[in-house]
């Protein structure tokens, strides 16, 4: 905790010239674009496995027209498919995984009131009016929804809102090219898959709202930078 804060106190220092008393919040952001591109990589595979994943469709598809009445021989048959063509039904799971240390990282290092025996100096850092240690709830009983720490949060929840709007767009678009993929088939395993995360994405978006509403500002702009990050990246990955 102690080295990690300190590395975010130097890149700070660094960025202040351009950021002035907002430089932690800008460290932040580039220790999270730096995040994201440790796991871009990851990501990237993800989105070789999902097209890899569409382009088996048509013969998951057949399979299931093959052993419908026999959802065990067609499990078995299409976990050996997957094992011959080489394709990982979990592989989109692990770069959102491999992002969560640094998450509950940021979230108890801007909680904690002292890091190795002395006083938290991060926590006297802010993002305009809003100190990155507060949450919402200190926003709205310091000033309210309109005060100058609500509207950094009225911000954070804009940006949210116009990246789900796209995520969802995104994903929406998704399921048409795995419907497609399976031969227009709905009841396909991919095409089933992709139209039951299009039935969470809106709660997915209120997830992520409640999220940057009860955590640490630092922690939600972690949130906020990496899901947006994430929607641009899936954007270019998966077209």
């Amino acid at each position: 905790m102690s080295v990690f804060a300190s590395l975010v106190e130097q890149l700070a220092d660094l960025l202040r010239p351009l950021f002035g008393l907002s430089a932690a919040a800008a460290a932040i952001i580039a220790f999270t674009a730096l995040v994201r591109l440790l796991v871009h990589p990851l990501s990237r595979a993800a989105a070789r496995g999902q097209k890899a994943r569409a382009a088996l469709q048509p013969r998951i598809a057949e399979l299931r027209r093959k052993h419908g009445k026999n959802p065990e021989k067609l499990q078995k048959a299409v976990m050996e498919l997957h094992a011959e063509e080489k394709v990982s039904p979990l592989s989109g799971c692990l770069p959102s995984l491999l992002q969560l240390p640094a998450f509950f990282l940021l979230y108890h290092l801007f909680s904690s009131g002292s890091i190795g025996g002395e006083p938290n100096a991060l926590l006297t850092h802010q993002l305009l009016d809003a100190p990155l240690g507060g949450r919402w709830a200190d926003a709205l009983a310091d000033g309210g929804a309109f005060g100058g720490a609500g509207v950094v949060y009225l911000g954070l929840f804009a940006v949210v809102a116009v990246v789900a709007y796209f995520s969802y767009r995104l994903s929406r678009r998704m399921t048409e090219a795995a419907t497609a993929g399976a031969g227009a088939d709905p009841q396909a395993p991919g095409a089933a898959a992709m139209g039951e995360v299009m039935k969470v994405m809106p709660f997915m978006s209120f997830f992520i709202l409640v999220t940057v509403a009860v955590v640490p500002l630092a922690a939600a702009l972690y949130v906020v930078t990496s899901t947006t990050w994430s929607v641009i990246e899936r954007s270019v990955l998966y077209r």
